[in-house]
């Protein structure tokens, strides 16, 4: 065919930008990358690493299937992306310029990929960058480059771009010495948020509440800081907190993959906090305004093409809504989002960072569309994030900014309800649904008290709170959470009184029925009937009676076509 071409080029010289256009559409990638290096994120560390060996691998995966070399990095043998069957070639070296230059100057590398390897891989290639090092070795940096690195990782530049296009930010003020971040803080007064420039999972920030606390936030974050910077901020506590996975292409195309809800309030670093899929809380107007501004803050950040995190705050009373941070690679987010919704963000976004656009990408989700498309969902996903204090003895279990999680579990079902019962019998922690039964040794008031601090188990004293008759009111005012997240755990509360009342040879088909599609566990029905009965027979119960799981997908698409590569969910809907 390019023989043909040429011949016809000879011809007719005038036509010779029309063809090439055409021919562009044929071969879109970009043929001059033969080989890509992927960064990884490094060691487990808890806040971060653990989530971003899923990006890394679907990554590798999906540069491998456009026949590119693939050479990949990281300090840690401990996961899937470092198999030697996941790339041509694996160091397992700590992520140093060194390390880097040593790759380099063993291997012709065309490219390298920085967005797959959280917040540790973009610091790197920033200062990789800085050392001369890719331009000695003729190494570009694709999918981000240096420029929208620095804009959205530098607190102070974030804030600038974001006046500079009109998005609303939290009064603040960037400060490179402890006198300078000090004498702004005694200007804006208390509450406030120290955040250090280029850092992941919230380390070495925190709130600050008064003058006696200030000093030991200041020098922490500070020394946190690769450049010694820290954001100081007016804390907007209490406010809504929102997450928009985004992805964007060379033609300046943005889809919406997903909005995450965050069930805690501002105050709780998102890896810490409960979140919920698609968002519950949101009015039309409140939603629409954060998807444009979304997609606005995206394409500000200049010569950008994948995958993008964007975090919201809302204050519930008015609905003004300011930027809280952009994330201009993948993140732990996006691992949650791409199972959340069939959509796999990392290995689109790999592609999308070799020149493919959006609408070119055949066959990659559902084998019926292009990429093109926004996900639909008609279920709900609640993440519930995992910790183990009980091995740190002496950790301050109190949640805050800096993340303290371990993990996460992912549950889908019918209903809010049904998904985080479900996702509490993930946990392992001895929980068969949203309860510890006969555990919680506190009173109504004591609770209401107790939950006003955000910890590890707020969720499931929330429960005992309402199930000892505390208000809903009290509840919200005590928690900053949305009512009507505590009008969902209410109706479980309902139903668990409801089956109280009978043991299982009375308990009518109608409540066992509810009960079942509300999540609720057989063995945690077993313990509600206090245990005269066992979990068996309850199965054997509910199967007699015809109450049995179906199946349902996880399309992508809410069946407005057929998907030809959808997974499945259980639930007892129907």
């Amino acid at each position: 065919m390019f023989g043909q071409l040429v011949e016809f080029l000879t011809v007719d010289l005038t036509l010779a930008p029309y063809i090439c256009a055409i021919y562009s559409n044929i071969m879109p990638k970009d043929l001059s990358i033969q080989s890509v290096l992927i960064i990884g994120s490094g060691p487990i560390i808890i806040g971060q690493a653990c989530e971003f060996d899923y990006s890394g691998s679907q990554a590798a995966r999906s540069l491998r299937e456009e026949g590119i070399k693939v050479i990949l990095i990281n300090s840690n043998p401990a996961t899937i992306m470092t198999d030697p069957m996941m790339a041509d070639k694996v160091y397992l070296l700590p992520l140093t310029a060194e390390s880097i230059e040593k790759i380099l100057s063993e291997n012709q590398i065309d490219a390298v990929l920085p967005t797959m390897g959280g917040q540790t891989a973009l610091n790197l290639c920033k200062e990789v960058d800085e050392l001369g090092i890719w331009e000695k070795y003729n190494c570009r940096m694709i999918g981000v480059d240096v420029a929208a690195i620095d804009t959205a990782e530098d607190r102070e530049k974030f804030r600038q771009l974001m006046v500079k296009i009109g998005m609303a930010v939290a009064p603040s003020h960037v400060a490179n010495s402890f006198l300078e971040g000090k004498e702004f803080a005694q200007q804006i007064g208390f509450p406030l948020v120290i955040r250090p420039s280029f850092t992941l999972g919230g380390t070495g920030g925190g709130f600050v509440h008064t003058k006696d606390d200030l000093d030991a936030a200041l020098e922490r974050g500070l020394k946190a800081s690769p450049i010694h910077e820290v954001l100081v901020e007016k804390a907007v506590l209490g406010w809504k907190e929102y997450e928009l996975e985004l992805l964007r292409d060379c033609n300046d195309n943005v889809v919406i993959i997903c909005t995450v809800e965050n069930l805690d309030p501002m105050g709780v670093h998102t890896g810490d906090s409960i979140t919920v899929a698609p968002a519950m809380t949101l009015s039309d107007t409140a939603f629409q305004e954060m998807r444009n501004k979304a997609i606005l803050m995206m394409r500000s950040l200049g010569n950008f093409t994948g995958g993008c995190n964007v975090q919201f705050a809302l204050n519930p009373a008015t609905e003004e809504l300011i930027a809280v941070e952009i994330n201009p690679r993948v993140s732990r987010s996006s691992a949650l989002a791409s199972k959340a919704t069939g959509y796999p963000i990392a290995k689109i976004a790999a592609k999308l960072a070799i020149g493919y656009s959006l609408d070119e990408l055949k066959n990659q989700i559902t084998k019926t569309t292009s990429a093109y498309f926004e996900p639909a969902l008609d279920y709900v996903i609640v993440k519930v994030p995992r910790w183990n204090f009980d091995k740190f003895k002496g950790a301050n279990d109190t949640l805050g900014l800096q993340m303290k999680s371990v993990g996460e579990v992912m549950a889908i079902g019918r209903s809010f309800t049904e998904a985080l019962q479900k996702a509490c019998q993930s946990l392992e922690n001895e929980a068969v649904g949203l309860g510890y039964y006969g555990k919680s040794l506190m009173k109504s008031d004591e609770l209401v008290e107790y939950i006003k601090t955000p910890k590890w188990d707020r969720i499931f004293r929330i429960k005992d709170a309402l199930m000892q008759g505390s208000t809903i009111k009290s509840i919200a005012q005590a928690t900053g959470i949305d009512r009507w997240f505590l009008y969902q755990i209410q109706a479980i509360c309902t139903v668990e009184k409801e089956i109280a009342q009978y043991n299982l040879d009375t308990l009518p088909v109608n409540v066992l029925k509810e009960a079942k599609r509300m999540g609720f566990s057989d063995i945690q029905i077993t313990k509600i009937l206090s245990g005269k009965c066992t979990e068996d027979e309850v199965y054997e119960k509910r199967k007699s009676l015809g109450i049995t799981r179906s199946y349902k997908m996880v399309d992508t698409c809410a069946a407005e076509f057929e998907a030809k590569t959808p997974y499945f969910y259980s639930t007892f809907e129907g």
